[in-house]
């Protein structure tokens, strides 16, 4: 069998903070990046990942702690000498300049600079990359919201940086654009084999393209790993709760979560929780079954058809509303549900996850 090697750390922060006065954005960030990873930074505004990506982007210094960038200790290092490019939420074009010029922009600065035929090569090269072949001499507005977030890429990629800061750059994208940038976006990191850090706060599009997602809160990492791990194994119901959708069913620690109103529910236990806790059961909706047959009674509040699958509000007397998604095939087989009626609910004694409350 062969050894698996772990690719060399490119980006790296050493106990980083950063204090705007009274405010700690950023509370002792310790994080590696591995070479070629796509790590995405995920959580609500001021949960300090913008602050986390500015610093690694030289826009902001820390004040304590360390940053690094291919093993070099970068705290006083300039914006413009770190081996990094951003494409802002924005993009930042410069609306008198044609695509081509946008994109030589940076190159045109180095110093010593390429010679005009070199730039014009690698701005052609970077234009082919982002699916614009022949689009150099258009103006950037005469270029459609995703044709210019594509401009804004070819513009940072164009640098060849060993790291490309993403500050939520679909975002101003309608949903089915945004679907298929994200698409994009995990192709060209492959073929480049750049590391890619994206800053978002929308779940989907993290999950949906990193290998590893950094849920932060109030300037601090909660918890860093797998897309699948996340969404599976949340270390608490602050996670359980940004991952996805999720019920939760909060009681008492006896073996498993027993509520205040008597029910006993099992699952599989994150961590080590003490006899008589406060814990949460964390339930997907994915994980609920909705039947005609037999189970805990319910009464279906509402109905909305996705396609593929059909998500319910049901209200149980006791344990209050809950989510149900039930799959178009398992629904046909029950002959389906409306707003009024009456069914009951079921769940593998695996199927939750039981964290601790906070």
């Amino acid at each position: 069998m062969q050894a698996t090697t772990t690719p060399p750390v490119i980006a790296e922060f050493r106990g980083a903070s950063k204090r705007y006065g009274a405010v700690l954005a950023a509370d002792a960030i310790d994080l590696t990046i591995a070479r070629g990873e796509f790590l995405s930074l995920l959580g609500p505004s001021g949960c300090g990942k913008t602050t986390a990506l500015r610093m690694l982007a030289g826009f902001e210094q820390p004040t304590s702690g360390e940053v690094f960038l291919d093993g070099v200790r970068v705290n006083d290092v300039p914006a413009y000498r770190r081996p990094v490019n951003m494409v802002f939420q924005h993009y930042a074009l410069f609306p008198h300049l044609t695509v081509a010029q946008n994109i030589a922009y940076g190159l045109i600065q180095r110093r010593p600079r390429p010679d005009r035929a070199q730039i014009a090569r690698r701005v052609d090269r970077a234009l082919e990359m982002v699916r614009l072949p022949g689009f150099g001499p258009r103006r950037i507005w005469e270029m459609s919201g995703g044709q210019q977030q594509r401009v804004a890429l070819a513009r940072a990629i164009v640098n060849e940086p060993k790291v490309l800061l993403l500050d939520e750059p679909l975002a101003a994208l309608d949903r089915k654009l945004r679907r298929e940038m994200q698409i994009e976006l995990q192709t060209l990191q492959r073929q480049l084999g750049i590391t890619f850090v994206l800053v978002t706060h929308d779940q989907e599009e993290a999950l949906s393209m990193s290998d590893r997602i950094c849920i932060m809160r109030g300037g601090r990492i909660v918890q860093s790993g797998t897309p699948d791990a996340l969404y599976d194994q949340p270390v608490n119901r602050y996670v359980a709760d940004f991952v996805g959708k999720s019920n939760f069913i909060d009681g008492r620690f006896d073996g498993g979560v027993v509520t205040p109103s008597g029910h006993h529910f099992t699952g599989r236990i994150a961590g080590a929780p003490a006899q008589g806790a406060a814990v949460t059961l964390s339930l997907r909706p994915e994980q609920i079954g909705l039947t005609h047959a037999a189970g805990e009674p319910v009464t279906v509040i509402n109905r909305i058809f996705l396609g593929e699958h059909t998500e319910y509000l049901v209200r149980h007397a006791a344990l209050g509303d809950l989510l149900v998604l039930v799959a178009r095939q398992a629904e046909a087989a029950e002959g389906g549900f409306a707003p009024g009626d009456a069914g009951f609910i079921g769940w593998g004694p695996d199927a939750g996850l039981i964290v601790p409350q906070e």
